[in-house]
């Protein structure tokens, strides 16, 4: 997908989208790469609970994971998830999609400085993620490795105040 700078992001309700599009992108093996918890096949009933969970954090929270627009077409899901006592970002591209991180992160670090709720976020990585100088542009320091879920990861915390 060739975007750029000028093309318009916006976050959305999960519950907005085509179920189809979103078992597609997440049944993508390229995506799965990276996605140590990504267990499974990706059919409608996996979707579907998928769903309910980040909409269970949206009814406990106030805030939770969106699906990503650009320019009026989905491009993956992210955003904001309490754990803990910790907001965590996190970012899930449709393939074609990979290069939007950046524009998407920078709008959603915006959305989260002007909101009082989120004094930092963290980032989880897992630990094949090799390129990590976006994080370092941001500002985000190593905390350190984590597990989560059974599964290695490499923390990241951007204080946002």
């Amino acid at each position: 997908m060739s975007k750029s700078i000028t093309s318009e992001i916006a976050f959305v309700r999960l519950t907005g989208i085509d179920r189809e599009e979103i078992i597609a992108h997440m049944s993508d093996p390229r995506v799965a790469e990276h996605m140590p918890l990504l267990t499974g096949a990706w059919d409608r009933a996996a979707c579907d609970a998928f769903i309910e969970a980040k909409e269970a954090c949206w009814r406990r929270d106030g805030l939770g994971h969106w699906a990503i627009l650009c320019d009026g077409a989905y491009v993956g899901w992210g955003g904001f998830q309490k754990e803990g006592d910790e907001w965590d970002y996190g970012l899930v591209l449709k393939r074609d999609c990979f290069g939007l991180g950046g524009l998407i992160t920078r709008k959603a670090i915006a959305f989260a400085r002007s909101d009082d709720r989120i004094a930092s976020t963290t980032f989880l990585l897992p630990p094949s993620r090799k390129n990590l100088g976006a994080l370092e542009r941001l500002g985000a320091r190593f905390v350190g490795e984590v597990e989560h879920a059974g599964e290695a990861f490499l923390k990241f915390r951007l204080d946002l105040a």
